[in-house]
């Protein structure tokens, strides 16, 4: 039996997807998601320990799992990687790069090495698996790239130079390859999700060298938030970019309106605002997988459930965004053609 799925035959219905960063947090809760439409997920992460609890929850999900180990860092490992990927399921039909690191710090404080680490993580590993994901889909003419991204991809914040800086280099490289796609004429497409701040164990993993404990600005989503959009932009990748929560809408319009002056907003709200009172939680996994062999599975949730929003109206508007129009549409037809009887019975 054969489906169609985005306009693309699929045998059986069911894609084939790679997610980078999978054993946690967003990657974590998007090869879930996958899983849960009966997806074959392929999980690409450094930590065995996440990854392997990853991999049971995909299968009791009603997906097939493939565990790979690798750091997205090491572009000839990824391509390894994506070519067992093919090796075992056919092809790649949807790939997400989700992968990242961060040191929470001032800039000042952030040793070169650990810049170089945090950029080749986030941002190369992001063109790495975007390269080992065309080398598959060109010649097939078609699949979909997706790249997570964040509101930090167009506004940066204090004690985050190096992902911030990643993330709008992943912007920039997206836009440069979607404008090639589109003339090459391929069926392949590459779209971008934008992320508000998210409930992830990255809180406790990041490298900080701050007296607080680290923390995301408030508000806070649950990661399955940003699961259902990174689903949705996958069998929707002809949409050039996707935003995620009204705190996402909210930045990038202050950015693009009045930048100058959320400098100096950020600069005087941005380093409280990101920090808890107490100690530093895990050790950084800059260098090694926290969920590693002497570490644990952390799963996709930090530890701010209790102020965690589960659901986003702006997410679900922007992804039911032809049915809301459609909607909006015909109340206004309706009345019109209410007003329009109310002055023929005069």
């Amino acid at each position: 039996m054969v489906r169609k799925r985005w306009g693309v035959p699929v045998p059986g219905g069911r894609r084939a997807v790679v997610v980078t960063g999978a054993s946690g947090g967003v990657g974590r809760a998007a090869a879930l998601a996958f899983a849960a439409r009966g997806d074959r997920v392929a999980l690409l992460a450094r930590g065995r320990e996440g990854l392997a609890a990853a991999a049971d929850e995909v299968q009791r999900a009603g997906g097939e799992a493939l565990v790979v180990s690798v750091d997205m860092a090491d572009a000839k490992a990824v391509d390894d990687a994506a070519q067992q990927v093919v090796d075992t399921f056919g092809h790649i039909d949807v790939w997400v790069n989700n992968a990242f690191a961060g040191v929470f710090a001032p800039f000042t404080e952030i040793t070169p090495d650990e810049f170089r680490r945090v950029t080749e993580v986030t941002y190369l590993g992001c063109v790495f698996g975007t390269r080992a994901a065309l080398h598959h889909m060109l010649p097939r003419d078609r699949g979909t790239i997706v790249q997570v991204g964040s509101a930090l991809a167009y506004r940066g914040i204090p004690l985050q130079s190096a992902y911030c800086g990643a993330k709008h280099a992943i912007q920039g490289f997206n836009e440069s390859l979607r404008c090639e796609l589109l003339h090459s004429g391929t069926g392949v497409r590459t779209t971008m999700v934008q992320m508000p701040a998210l409930n992830t164990p990255q809180f406790d993993w990041v490298l900080s060298r701050m007296p607080g404990r680290a923390r995301p600005v408030a508000p806070v989503f649950q990661p399955e938030v940003a699961a259902r959009a990174i689903v949705h932009a996958a069998s929707h990748g002809r949409r050039r970019e996707y935003w995620v929560g009204s705190s996402t809408v909210a930045t990038l319009i202050a950015n693009a309106v009045v930048p100058g002056l959320l400098d100096r907003y950020l600069a005087r709200t941005g380093f409280d605002a990101q920090q808890d009172e107490g100690e530093h939680g895990e050790l950084g996994n800059l260098w090694a997988p926290a969920d590693g062999p002497h570490g644990r599975d952390f799963g996709a949730h930090g530890r701010f459930d209790e102020e965690s929003r589960p659901d986003s109206a702006q997410e679900w508007i922007s992804r039911n965004r032809g049915r809301v129009g459609t909607a909006l549409t015909v109340g206004a037809g309706a009345l019109a053609a209410r007003k329009l009887t109310r002055l023929v019975r005069r």
